[in-house]
């Protein structure tokens, strides 16, 4: 959860710390400490004083599927095209009297998506007996706290309780 960084709050927004507090109540997923903060919020709960904490955090990849040259060269060719686009844009932007633009968006991004491919192989090529497969990975708790201040306490579990689905 983000919150807005007041002048006086800098200080304390750049040094990492646990919050402290009361547990609210406890969830299994995300999306539903994330509803109770909504429910607080729509019922008027000064939710500037709630954290979410996640707890018991874990490291998931999850394979998304097999690395094979065709696969490589096709995503190292997209993010080439990317790049080429931006260049192109570029070139746009500086030279604006330069009549053939579509020329030199289409070469750029041919010329992109062709580094891209290159050095995208080229890197498989190397690394070939390391990782043959590719994968996302992310950040899970096995728990998630919701957690205010002493004083907002019984106030936060009462619009909670009376809210159906919590």
């Amino acid at each position: 959860m983000s919150t807005p960084t007041t002048p006086g709050s800098r200080r304390q927004q750049m040094t990492p710390e646990l919050p402290t507090g009361e547990i609210v109540s406890t969830y299994d997923r995300y999306e539903d400490a994330k509803h109770a903060v909504d429910v607080l919020a729509r019922s008027g709960f000064p939710v500037r004083q709630v954290s979410i904490v996640g707890n018991d955090v874990r490291s998931v990849e999850r394979v998304t599927g097999r690395l094979t040259y065709g696969r490589v060269a096709l995503m190292g060719a997209l993010s080439g095209a990317y790049l080429g686009l931006f260049l192109g844009l570029l070139l746009f932007i500086f030279q604006p009297e330069n009549t053939a633009i579509v020329g030199v968006f289409i070469a750029a991004v041919v010329i992109g998506a062709g580094f891209g491919m290159l050095f995208g192989v080229l890197s498989y090529a190397m690394n070939r007996n390391r990782r043959d497969f590719s994968s996302v990975m992310q950040m899970v708790a096995t728990r998630y706290d919701l957690i205010t201040d002493a004083e907002q306490l019984h106030e936060a579990r009462r619009v909670l309780s009376g809210h159906t689905g919590a």
